[in-house]
């Protein structure tokens, strides 16, 4: 009978000692035992950053062992296995790499651990759990601020972004510290650059001006993208991916790891293609990336050629709202509107519905080649001073070809036409509009380390840009005088920018000071015959001085305050000087930014709150309408803002359950604005009339959504399997400034289910199931669109057509993940 009852204790406190939950503290140090603050600590699938002390505490951990690793810049990788219940504190001590590491060529971007700025760090982890094929936007969507939106509908082909409402030509991107931003339209088209996302190893967004150090001025938003680090062990990687709508991704990865202890090279190939959740809006997208180092204890000599090779349908047009709304009682004037008669056509509106596509010729389709070359150097000449540099050129060349029914002749350069007694001014036709360019450069930065409290980045870049636009006919019904080749407009457009900067941080006590000063000098020159103005001219010479200061406050080891005031200036694009919808020469935009917020980090807990001001002078907004490309139209607004709080936290329930929340909510106000509507006498004869002004004291900014909140909750029952809930809640959003509901997108709920399961089998290194079903309740919903419209006397009243972009209903990808 005792040994039962021994036994039966022995048993039970076997069971509590497996349901014991053990903290462990790591403590990090380099060689000297000086701690390393911001050193990277991973167990399982916890990973944190080491505080001021060089300490980062686990908790609630299992009577197990784990592997942690430990991993910090400059220093040699450190990984162990531990168990917690015998073991509840560790020293590590990391070793100087024998190597330059790659993360230096990001450091003038990026903003250091702790700075006064607000941004937020992806890692390679988060990228690689959510890479199925969709472009870079929506591998950050659940940031704070964040809207994105998809062309097609779901997710891959064109897509776009918005942060604290401000737009993708507001968004600063740079690859490894070299500006991505096109320089005539600002804006960053990852759909040149398809699975991007394979070949990168984090992404820092900064919200705000952010520190902007080269390429076009950030006023919504940075993306610093660094891409893979050195791998010292070789290794195979094949991606795989298929969903809904005919999408797949398809990529080879492989590695040399490190030879002789110098030399490494990396190779990725990659296939993306989907028919696309609107109809015909397929895409077909193609690309490679390359890359060989020397590596040494002093040098890093790297070069990268990377290219993307797209074909799209066109589903640019957007879907009229009577689809949207199922209200079909102004369908016949939004067919009118789009000069669509036949009864074929009427019937196609109808039946398309949401997934309606305007386009209907076969090849009406965007084709593109974007090629990328770096050339970086690193030079470790202390361990206080290193220097960079880097040389780079991109070469761009496309076309998007179109059918046009019946167009005037004469807009191409075409005689009229003399038949027997007919004239023949119009024709049938398929034209192609170009756009050919380079864009290359040199970058450079020195980072010295004064001392443990005092740092400085010097620094500067010289870009030129050159780039042609022209149009070609390549069949007509009828030709006239013209000959295949012909162009039919031509101009060209040269753009220099010239930058310099100088950082410096200064810790004092509890104190954490940063200066920023960054002088730019832009030339921008377009001269010939455009689309439709001829004897194009624009010339602009600008001069800014963007500076910023900041301070951060520790109050202890896992939280501080920080405060920022930030000064910058932003030249027009291309269309805001070609297109300007009030026939103005655009203004270069000003804006003064003011950061305040609030950090805090446990093993439990990570909270990120932030406070926000966007002062806007002559401010470029949307007006609502779009080009015939499918640019947004803009003017200047004299007097501006965009104020809100964000907040991004994140808790550890325990080791199973993880909850991450994020939210943006803003007020973006126009002061003293003035709409102007063109007046035409009526509908028959659309005889202009003069413009009708209406004057508002305060009104809403276009396409800037007052809340955006989004939501995490996974769930791990094992290390190999989690499940997690994405939700994410946009709100009412205006297309133009009126802030009128009859001219707006209702907002959005929409939830996503994923789930992934990692584990090794016969000698394989990892293999990754994912599934993710986007839109488990099928929400109809749209996050961007545009309006036009107009007022005829005859009527008295004002017409108005929305159109929007409708997203996918509920659609999954299904991801298989091997690597060697």
């Amino acid at each position: 009978m005792l040994k039962k009852v021994w036994a039966t204790v022995a048993f039970c406190h076997l069971i509590m000692l497996g349901f014991a939950q053990h903290a462990l503290t790591v403590k990090v140090s380099n060689k000297d035992q000086e701690p390393l603050a911001g050193a990277t600590v991973k167990l399982a699938s916890e990973t944190g950053k080491t505080d001021q002390n060089g300490l980062f505490v686990f908790s609630n951990l299992a009577t197990k062992n784990y592997l942690l690793q430990v991993t910090f810049l400059g220093y040699q990788n450190y990984s162990i296995q531990i168990n917690p219940s015998e073991q509840n504190s560790l020293n590590v001590q990391l070793k100087e790499s024998s190597f330059v590491t790659e993360e230096v060529f990001v450091t003038a971007t990026r903003a250091k651990e702790n700075a006064a700025t607000t941004y937020k760090n992806i890692d390679k982890e988060e990228i690689r759990k959510n890479n199925l094929g969709q472009d870079i936007p929506f591998l950050i969507n659940q940031t704070p601020g964040v809207v994105v939106s998809s062309d097609a509908g779901a997710g891959i082909g064109y897509t776009s972004m918005t942060v604290r409402g401000s737009d993708n030509e507001r968004i600063n991107i740079t690859l490894n510290g070299i500006p991505l931003n096109d320089a005539e339209s600002m804006g960053s088209f990852f759909v040149n650059l398809p699975d991007f996302a394979s070949s990168v190893q984090s992404i820092q967004v900064q919200r705000g001006i952010g520190t902007s150090t080269n390429g076009a001025g950030a006023f919504g938003a940075s993306l610093n993208i660094q891409t893979d680090a050195l791998e010292v062990e070789p290794y195979a990687e094949l991606n795989n991916s298929f969903g809904s709508y005919n999408s797949w991704k398809n990529t080879l990865k492989v590695g040399s790891g490190l030879i002789n202890n110098k030399y490494a090279f990396n190779a990725r190939l990659s296939r993306v293609a989907s028919d696309g959740y609107i109809n015909r809006a397929s895409s077909d997208l193609k690309s490679f990336y390359l890359d060989g180092g020397l590596y040494t204890d002093k040098h890093i000599l790297k070069a990268t050629v990377f290219s993307g090779k797209e074909k799209t349908y066109q589903s640019w047009y957007g879907t009229p709202e009577p689809l949207i709304t199922g209200d079909f009682s102004r369908l016949d004037d939004y067919a009118a509107a789009m000069e669509l008669y036949s009864p074929e056509e009427i019937n196609r509106l109808k039946e398309e519905g949401r997934k309606f596509n305007y386009y209907t010729y076969d090849n009406q389709t965007d084709n593109y080649t974007q090629t990328h070359a770096h050339l970086q150097y690193t030079f470790e000449a202390s361990d206080k001073l290193n220097l960079n540099a880097a040389l780079h050129y991109t070469r761009g060349a496309g076309y998007y070809e179109e059918f046009r029914p019946n167009d005037k002749m004469i807009r191409y350069g075409m005689d009229t036409l003399f038949h027997g007694q007919d004239t023949i001014s119009r024709s049938d036709l398929i034209r192609r509009r170009w756009l050919d360019n380079h864009f290359y450069g040199a970058t450079y930065s020195a980072n010295y380390r004064a001392n443990s409290n005092l740092s400085f980045i010097f620094g500067g870049a010289y870009n030129q840009y050159r780039g042609k636009h022209y149009g070609e006919v390549i069949w007509a019904r009828y030709a006239s005088d013209s000959n295949l080749g012909d162009r039919y407009y031509y101009n060209e457009a040269d753009k220099n920018d010239f930058n310099f900067f100088v950082k410096a941080d200064y810790r004092l006590d509890d104190w954490l000071f940063n200066v920023d000063l960054q002088y730019r000098n832009i030339y921008y020159l377009g001269e010939g015959d455009d689309d439709k103005v001829k004897h194009l001219y624009f010339k602009d010479k600008l001069n800014f001085f963007n500076p910023k200061v900041g301070a951060t406050y520790f109050i202890n080891s896992n939280s501080n305050l920080y405060a920022s005031y930030a000064f910058a200036s932003k030249e027009p694009k291309r269309s805001d000087y070609v297109e300007n919808p009030l026939n103005e020469f655009p203004k270069p935009e000003q804006m003064q930014n003011v950061e305040a917020g609030y950090r805090f980090r446990d093993q439990q807990f990570n909270i990120g709150a932030n406070v926000y001001g966007m002062f806007y002078k002559n401010q470029l907004i949307p007006t609502g309408a779009l080009n015939d490309v499918g640019a947004a139209l803009r003017q200047n607004v004299e007097d501006s803002y965009r104020i809100g709080f964000e907040l991004d936290a994140a808790w550890n329930i325990n080791s199973q359950f993880v909850w991450g929340v994020t939210a943006a909510l803003s007020q973006n106000k126009i002061k003293n604005f003035t709409e102007k509507i063109l007046v035409y006498d009526n509908e028959n004869d659309w005889n202009y009339v003069g413009e009708e002004e209406i004057f508002y004291k305060s009104t809403t900014i276009a396409k800037s959504p007052a809340a955006v909140l989004s939501n995490i909750f996974t769930y791990k029952p094992t290390e190999a399997l989690s499940f997690s809930l994405l939700s994410k809640y946009v709100s009412r959003i205006y297309l133009d400034n009126s802030g009128a509901k009859e001219r707006s997108i209702a907002p959005s709920f929409v939830n996503n289910l994923q789930g992934i399961y990692s584990f090794s089998a016969l000698g394989i290194e990892r293999i990754d199931l994912n599934l993710t079903v986007n839109n488990i309740f099928n929400s109809k919903y749209e996050t961007t669109g545009y309006t036009w419209g107009q007022k005829f006397e005859s009527k008295g009243t004002r017409d108005y057509y929305n159109f929007y972009y409708p997203q996918a209903e509920t659609n999954f990808m299904l991801g298989l993940n091997i690597r060697f």
